[in-house]
């Protein structure tokens, strides 16, 4: 309701009261009401006019549009912007992205009509901390409710979550612990059964007077084998000890004494050798390679090979054909030797990556090499074959860590050694018998007594040799004073045995790579065999008497009879320098 106060004496009749009723009605903000014109005087008042509903003055701004004027609405969709721009052309506000797009559709104002660009456009710089104004159907109490009902019940189910995984990590932990707790039990039990088998072993060695184990509580190795857990750590059987005392008491007698046959190469003679044959294809060319050579001693021009296919060849010179092509390995055959003996059957044996050693042997019924024995008491592969002095033994070498000594009646273990701290890589024996040498990864080399198996001497190499390398080939001498093995990466040193030292010392080349070592049978020379060819030295005066550098990648040599002659294997060749003809 509207009231307009009017005193008697401005001179206003009912009229003119009525005409400025009307006047101040149509300045009036509101949309409709009732309004009263009256005159007061003293005590009295009287009416003077009436006015019932009105229309709004549209040229008179609203209380409510005075209220928001600091805000302002987009030209387009009459929606507060987001991203406000103004119009430097017409003052219009719009929202950026829609005048944009009607800029680009259109090239005018919508509200004007005059031509607009995107440079005409000025950013509003609005105050980032405003927060948004909510619609206007979120701003009722009914709506503030339910949006505060629905952020709750997402906390609740937050919280429920929160607390099943809690629930879930619980639980899991508990059932560690009580697998901990359970898995300390049964080893607390397997440690004082394992005390007591001890305490138990050790009565019956001090029953029986066997020598009892190391009283270091250290684990022993397994052994798949049972006749390789009985023959380890064990001496050798009595009459297998008294053979190789008794070849080691003949062998030496003579040795001291013996000279270079009549007819023996000299160190003249060396210096002439030449390319004299070349034996071509032998093996299979996938994969291809020789791994190693032995020739016969009872059948000159015999010899036999171990190749990367897995084949044993038994080839004679003198009709140029293969004899033999043996197979039973299932790697690569790292060593091949025979066994000549007086009075016995010729075997063929072979060790190889397969951690097997095999032997064959000729059958007169048949004309053919047959299967008599093979060896399977190593786990790793097999780094050595050597035939010892005595024709009965063979002995071999693994990266298992140890050696073993068998019989070749029967092919039965006779001795195997415990494991030691590096891996065997090559294998020597010396000429008498009686000791071995064993190289390994870590530059050092084992001497060890056959008869006992104890280490009798480590060899190190010296100490100006800072790069370790792998003692990968050993030779000794055929008098048994020196041993012939790599002392570098790059160099091959000659040890006297006498004095525990290097007698001398013999640098190759930073690019020589030293594949094997041999000495010959006169022990006057000793031939390096590697990745660059062939060299002769002559023991002693240490003088390089030839070399052959037309071959490459030399992997075994051999010298033939009387030192006429050198075999190599190269390849899938084997090829032979010796005195011209």
């Amino acid at each position: 309701m509207g009231v307009l106060l009017i005193q008697r004496p401005c001179g206003l009749d009912a009229g003119h009261a009525k005409l400025l009723l009307l006047y101040v009605v149509r300045s009036w903000p509101c949309r409709s009401g009732f309004f009263v014109a009256w005159c007061k005087q003293k005590t009295t008042r009287t009416i003077l006019a009436t006015v019932g509903r009105v229309e709004p003055n549209p040229n008179v701004r609203h209380w409510q549009q005075q209220d928001d004027g600091e805000m302002f609405f987009c030209g387009i969709s009459g929606e507060p912007p987001q991203d406000p721009v103004v119009s430097a052309k017409s003052g219009h506000v719009y929202e950026r992205r829609l005048i944009l797009k009607y800029i680009n559709d259109n090239g005018t104002d919508p509200l004007t009509g005059e031509k607009l660009e995107e440079s005409d456009l000025l950013t509003v710089k609005a105050n980032p901390k405003a927060a948004p104004p909510r619609p206007p159907a979120a701003t009722s109490i009914p709506v503030l409710l339910q949006n505060l009902q629905n952020e709750w019940d997402a906390l609740v189910l937050e919280t429920f979550a929160l607390k099943q995984q809690y629930n879930n990590t619980r639980q899991e932990l508990s059932y560690a612990l009580y697998a901990q707790d359970a898995a300390s039990r049964v080893i607390a039990r397997l440690i004082r059964e394992r005390d007591a088998a001890r305490e138990a072993l050790a009565n019956v060695q001090a029953t029986l007077g066997v020598a009892s184990a190391p009283a270091n509580g250290g684990d022993v190795e397994m052994v798949e084998d049972g006749s390789a857990a009985a023959a380890q750590e064990t001496a050798l059987p009595q009459d297998v000890i008294d053979d190789i005392d008794k070849t080691q008491q003949a062998l030496s007698s003579t040795r001291k004494k013996r000279k270079a046959p009549a007819g023996y190469t000299s160190a003249a003679e060396v210096k002439t050798f030449v390319a004299k044959h070349t034996i071509p294809s032998l093996h299979s060319p996938s994969p291809a390679g020789i791994n190693s050579i032995a020739l016969s001693q009872l059948n000159p021009g015999q010899f036999l090979t171990g190749g990367n296919d897995k084949i044993v060849q038994l080839y004679d010179r003198g009709t140029d054909k293969v004899l033999a092509s043996l197979k039973g390995h299932t790697k690569r055959v790292n060593h091949v030797a025979f066994r000549e003996r007086e009075g016995d059957p010729t075997l063929l044996l072979s060790a190889g990556a397969d951690k097997i050693a095999k032997a064959w042997s000729h059958d007169a019924a048949s004309g053919e090499y047959q299967p008599r024995g093979t060896i399977r008491t190593h786990k790793s592969d097999l780094t050595g074959l050597v035939v010892h002095p005595t024709s009965t033994l063979v002995t071999l070498a693994s990266l298992d860590k140890t050696y073993s000594l068998h019989e070749l009646s029967e092919f039965s273990e006779v001795y195997h050694s415990a494991p030691s701290e590096d891996p065997f890589t090559a294998l020597a024996i010396h000429p008498d018998g009686a000791l071995l040498a064993l190289g390994t990864p870590s530059s050092k080399i084992q001497i060890c007594d056959v008869r006992t198996g104890s280490v009798a001497v480590y060899i190190s190499p010296p100490e100006e040799s800072t790069v370790p390398f792998t003692i990968n080939t050993l030779s000794f001498s055929e008098n048994g004073y020196h041993l012939l093995a790599p002392d570098s990466l790059s160099s091959i040193a000659v040890w006297d045995l006498r004095k525990m030292r290097i007698a001398h010392s013999i640098p190759l080349g930073d690019s020589f790579k030293v594949n094997r070592v041999l000495y010959d049978w006169s022990a006057q020379y000793l031939a390096v065999a590697g990745n660059e060819g062939i060299r002769l030295y002559a023991h002693k005066s240490w003088e390089e008497l030839v070399r052959f550098d037309d071959v490459s990648d030399v992997t075994d040599i051999v010298f033939g009879g009387q030192g006429r002659d050198i075999w190599g294997t190269t390849g899938r060749e084997v090829r032979i320098w010796g005195v011209p003809e």
